[in-house]
């Protein structure tokens, strides 16, 4: 049995109040080092346009100088619609170009149990962060069933919220359902993401316009340096 503080009692004040000293100065150093902890990126996943689904998938499209960019797919909406190369144009777009995803209108509800009717109202944006977030965590090592309960944080930048528009008009408003909201509000995107995996850390939708991504990556340095969380989910 240790006997320390009966031994402390019995230094001089001095000696007491030195010894106090080093201990705050100890626990400052700990969180000034805190500030700087080195973060570790440990899984990635992605998707961008010209098929690069994944990190290697990317980094050869760069090495390749492979331009994306291409003319305004015809399953996406009618160009000629929407086309004018007269830049004043009201109601009118003055490039036929642009940056496109594959297949995102693809998506398997079923394995992250949502039906069909509730599918039909999700976001593509909501979609895609569930098969990316799933595919980082395989890379990274993490069995994405063990992390229910865990202090695990979801930070994600996201800001447009076109599908919603789309989906209902203001003339038909019969596609209205209880899985609207959810499916199209930008707030639910994390939520949906930490209610799905079970993840018991902080959980936000980050819309900075087109910072969004990266001052996403920022809070989760951040939270993970302050001890919030113990694994984060970060990106856009």
């Amino acid at each position: 049995m240790s006997n320390q503080p009966e031994q402390q009692e019995q230094l001089s004040p001095l000696k007491r109040a030195l010894i106090a000293l080093e201990k705050m100065q100890a626990k400052l150093d700990q969180v000034e080092k805190a500030k700087t902890e080195p973060i570790a990126v440990i899984g990635l996943g992605c998707r961008f346009p010209g098929g690069a689904n994944s990190p290697e998938a990317y980094w050869q499209m760069l090495l390749d100088e492979v331009d994306a960019i291409r003319e305004v797919p015809a399953d996406r909406w009618d160009v000629e619609a929407y086309f004018d190369p007269d830049p004043s144009a009201p109601g009118k777009m003055y490039t036929r170009y642009g940056g496109f995803l594959d297949q995102v209108d693809q998506f398997d509800a079923g394995f992250f149990g949502i039906s069909p009717r509730e599918a039909a109202s999700l976001d593509p944006q909501q979609r895609l962060l569930l098969e990316v977030s799933w595919e980082a965590l395989e890379r990274a090592g993490q069995v994405p069933g063990r992390l229910a309960g865990s202090q695990t944080g979801v930070f994600m930048g996201i800001m447009n919220h076109d599908y919603g528009k789309l989906y209902v008009s203001p003339s038909d408003l019969a596609q209205v359902d209880a899985y609207y909201a959810s499916g199209n509000m930008l707030s639910f995107a994390a939520g949906r993401l930490s209610y799905i995996l079970g993840l018991q850390g902080p959980s936000l939708a980050v819309d900075t316009a087109c910072s969004s991504s990266l001052v996403a990556v920022h809070l989760a340095v951040q939270s993970l340096r302050s001890g919030e969380c113990s694994l984060a989910l970060a990106g856009g």
